[in-house]
């Protein structure tokens, strides 16, 4: 599902609510450093046609306009959400159109939260963990605990490591939100315990303040993958409720 605009919606979120959305990458196209099995924006080499990134300039007077139109139409808005065709924090103008788009809410929609889905491949970089800093809900996305897993399912750009992933993702020091997606393909099972339980090691280690999971909610480019329920996420993530973490299950 390819967006066609810079801004877009808002649509309804089952982990955001009413979401206005920042596409930061090529309107006609997909820019990733990940190549997820499930992206419901499909494969990356089917979103080459357009490479052009939005500047800071064009995001910000987009984004003004619509929350303009919003705000005149008594629309909601309870987030402003970096979400897209692709990984955001790879917009060159990332830190600013942040810096812009936190002064923008503040006028029209000061209650709304600012929320950055990301892979968090680029953390370990300082204007984008400093940016990432400034937004409520900066989400982050870890899927599997090894580089193996993770090139089963999320297929990353070269030069991923998980290990210097979970490293930058300590500097929030527990401040942010950990999103990860249950599903079961022919090569990855979000329940086995080579993925359950190194995952769950690493959201000990880490301690993010809430725990966002999820499953397949739309089609996805690669065929055969198997949603989970509800209640089988419930158990498989039990151990962590009864330690106390904030837990959100979507199914």
């Amino acid at each position: 599902m390819i967006r066609e605009e810079t801004v877009f919606g808002p649509i309804f979120s089952r982990r955001l609510g009413s979401s206005l959305g920042i596409n930061l990458l090529p309107v006609n196209g997909k820019i990733c450093t990940f190549d997820c099995i499930y992206c419901e924006c499909g494969w990356n080499k089917d979103g080459r046609d357009d490479t052009r990134l939005p500047k800071a300039a064009e995001v910000r007077e987009a984004l003004e306009a619509k929350l303009k139109q919003l705000l005149k139409d008594g629309v909601p808005v309870d987030s402003i959400t970096f979400s897209g065709d692709g990984e955001s924090t790879i917009n060159p103008d990332f830190p600013q159109i942040i810096d812009d788009t936190i002064k923008l809410r503040d006028q029209y929609y000061p209650k709304a939260k600012v929320s950055v889905l990301s892979n968090a491949t680029q953390v370990h970089r300082p204007e984008i963990f400093a940016a990432l800093r400034k937004v409520d809900n900066p989400i982050m996305k870890i899927d599997a605990p090894t580089n193996e897993l993770i090139e089963r399912i999320n297929k990353p750009a070269p030069g991923y490591d998980v290990h210097r992933v979970v490293e930058a993702l300590k500097q929030f020091n527990g401040d942010f939100v950990l999103q990860t997606i249950f599903l079961k393909g022919k090569d990855f099972d979000s329940s086995s315990p080579e993925v359950l339980n190194g995952w769950m090691d690493i959201v000990r280690l880490l301690k993010p303040r809430e725990v966002m999971a999820y499953t397949i909610d739309r089609p996805t480019p690669e065929e055969g993958l198997q949603k989970f329920t509800y209640e089988e996420m419930k158990t498989f993530l039990d151990p962590l409720i009864q330690e106390g973490f904030c837990v959100q299950i979507k199914g």
